[in-house]
């Protein structure tokens, strides 16, 4: 039996929707064996972040050792890393050990408005984990954050995926889930010259916690267990839209996706 393994570098959520917890869940999900590292504790539930405390940096660099030096991952994903110094140990690591099949989630702003990224470190993600990402997957704020352009009309989405490719990442998944204007989610893939546009119905619903991450850990998953890029984009595709569809209903804000939801979707126990 093969065992595939995905790392994720990211923060911890309390309330269990995303981050850390969201990746374990999709990585369990989708049959790969999950390990972290943990760069930052939240105090977070579905109403807002009432807290975040970041991980030592002494603590950062050896869970990543701990890994790179035993468990060699067939896949890392990374999420919230708040600060530049941790994006450069983060960077300086994945170096280090040579980590293949990089996915770069750029988290900024969690879902209520909290900032999760100092503002500094944005240039530092665009200096040294972009060139280092073999897939990166902004949303539609995070891809202006990166590219310091207006991202209005699906001709913007192809220019500003154009420049974060220039930026070195091989591949971006654009999530389209901001964009409120259409009843359709439009996510934009490019691979440097092709633009693949993929769709799917909008789901009216708080509860959206968590998806970026979940769509990250997603393609992470896949691309561990050897499928290519358009089929790890395409399967995360399905995995988080069943996760909004089925929804849990879980608390009085914005409220978790259901990790279950795939699964049980391909078992036949939930009627598509």
């Amino acid at each position: 039996m093969t065992i595939y393994k995905a790392f994720t570098i990211a923060g911890s959520d309390s309330g269990g929707g995303a981050g850390i917890q969201a990746d374990l869940k999709t990585f369990q999900e989708l049959g790969v064996y999950g390990m972290s590292a943990i760069t930052a504790i939240t105090a977070q539930n579905t109403l807002g972040v009432q807290g975040v405390f970041p991980t030592s940096t002494e603590a950062i660099a050896m869970q990543l050792d701990s890994i790179g030096s035993d468990l060699a991952p067939d896949a890392v994903k990374t999420g919230m890393l708040f600060s530049e110094e941790i994006i450069r140990i983060v960077a300086d690591k994945v170096r280090r050990y040579n980590w293949r099949n990089l996915v770069i989630d750029p988290v900024m702003v969690a879902k209520g408005g909290s900032p999760l990224l100092q503002q500094e470190a944005v240039q530092s993600v665009i200096t040294h984990l972009l060139p280092l990402a073999l897939v990166s997957t902004p949303n539609l704020p995070e891809a202006e954050i990166l590219t310091r352009m207006s991202i209005r009309t699906l001709s913007d989405r192809e220019e500003a995926a154009k420049i974060i490719v220039q930026m070195g990442s091989q591949y971006v998944v654009m999530k389209g889930g901001h964009d409120t204007s259409t009843d359709q989610v439009v996510d934009l893939l490019y691979d440097g010259e092709n633009y693949i546009y993929m769709e799917n119905i909008r789901i009216e619903t708080r509860h959206t916690h968590g998806t970026g991450c979940t769509y990250s850990a997603a393609i992470t998953a896949e691309l561990a267990k050897g499928k290519n890029v358009l089929e790890a984009v395409q399967i995360a595709k399905a995995f988080i839209q069943s996760s909004i569809e089925d929804q849990l209903g879980m608390g009085s804000g914005h409220g978790p996706t259901n990790h279950f939801a795939y699964q049980r979707r391909q078992r036949g126990e939930i009627r598509v």
